[in-house]
């Protein structure tokens, strides 16, 4: 399996969860894509500086080859994927009171 087929597979899940099996929606909020869109600068810069530092590498023909800060347009579609699932499972516990509990 490429990355790329990773990366894709990994954003239909993170979506399928968010509007399907968890139904938080996340995706129909203005909220979430502002959240994202401040996220995403930060995402873009780590990404540069590990790649382009080659402390972070790809194998070519693991990838489609097109880059966005000198990173392979997968991780943005990988760290879509982290954000929108971390978020989604967070609003879902958060809706079922899911919290830690302070021991005393």
């Amino acid at each position: 399996m490429t990355y790329t087929q990773i990366a894709v597979f990994a954003v239909a899940l993170a979506a399928g969860l968010d509007l399907y099996i968890l139904r938080t929606r996340l995706l129909t909020r203005k909220a979430f894509w502002t959240s994202y869109a401040i996220i995403l600068p930060f995402q873009l810069l780590t990404n540069w500086w590990l790649t382009s530092r080659n402390i972070v590498m790809y194998e070519r023909t693991q990838i489609m080859g097109a880059r966005l800060a000198s990173a392979p347009l997968e991780d943005i579609a990988f760290g879509f994927a982290l954000i929108l699932g971390v978020l989604t499972l967070w609003v879902f516990w958060g809706r079922r009171g899911f919290t830690q509990k302070n021991p005393k």
